[in-house]
């Protein structure tokens, strides 16, 4: 094992010492260091979006981190090491990319996705899963979850020939939206289809339906922080500044360059 990777295990063997370790790391349990997982992951994603390298490393190495802690504590309990975890993904990746490490043609990105796909409906398959749908955590952010969830589908058949099919139901759900009464119990529900249609569209472009949200949130805050500094330049604030003149510089700022 690489000196580096040595150094780490070693650190957080330490930190979790029963005599001299750190008091917070002691505390620690799968469970509540998976907030902490997921913030990284997010700070992985930020630094990307952002294109800011030098970050990135060290976000990846924050996220590392966690993976290093749960191997940890699955040592603790003699269940796996971080060697292991290794070993798994090396199998996984050699198993799910035959045409690397087998024999296997596949000429282009297409290709592989149907062969990796198919790869993982087998392997559920062995391990007693049934449904197309099993495995995908609960846990997932709504929007990705159903993105995941129609993948699925799709990749049995399970899905409109075209785009114009998903645009079809978005416009049949905002005219059940528009007709159900508000603050009803049906109205959460049909907000949520109107949702689900929406992600069809954006799956059917071959879009993230995460990155794409994600996207128009930065263009919000930018556009939304530019009409404070504006105000701010008038010597207003926000709370100082009606609907209509907000409206007014919103739609000023929006005729500015990118």
């Amino acid at each position: 094992m690489s000196e580096p990777i040595s150094r780490l295990l070693s650190i957080m063997s330490a930190l979790r010492d029963p005599v001299s370790g750190c008091p917070w790391d002691l505390k620690q349990s799968y469970a509540s260091i998976v907030p902490y997982t997921l913030e990284e992951a997010y700070e992985v994603a930020d630094a990307i979006a952002r294109d800011s390298f030098d970050e990135l490393k060290d976000e990846l190495g924050d996220l590392l981190f966690q993976v290093v802690f749960y191997a940890q504590l699955a040592k603790e309990e003699g269940r796996f090491q971080f060697e292991d975890c290794v070993t798994a993904i090396c199998d996984k990746l050699e198993r799910r990319h035959p045409h690397v490490f087998g024999n296997l043609r596949a000429e282009d990105a297409d290709t592989v996705l149907k062969n990796w796909e198919a790869l993982k409906s087998t392997e559920r398959k062995e391990s007693g899963q049934h449904s197309v749908l099993d495995n995908i955590p609960q846990a997932m952010p709504a929007l990705s979850r159903a993105y995941k969830l129609q993948k699925r589908c799709a990749n049995v058949g399970f899905d409109w020939p075209d785009v114009s099919g998903c645009w079809n139901k978005v416009k049949e759900e905002i005219l059940e939206v528009e007709q159900t009464a508000p603050g009803s119990a049906e109205l959460t529900e049909e907000l949520g289809d109107l949702m689900f249609a929406l992600v069809n569209v954006v799956r059917k472009h071959k879009l993230d339906p995460e990155a794409v949200l994600r996207a128009a949130n930065s263009k919000f805050e930018k556009r939304f922080r530019a009409v404070e500094l504006t105000l701010a330049e008038q010597g207003r604030s926000t709370e100082q500044a009606t609907l209509d003149e907000m409206e007014q510089i919103w739609q000023q700022v929006k005729r500015q360059p990118s």
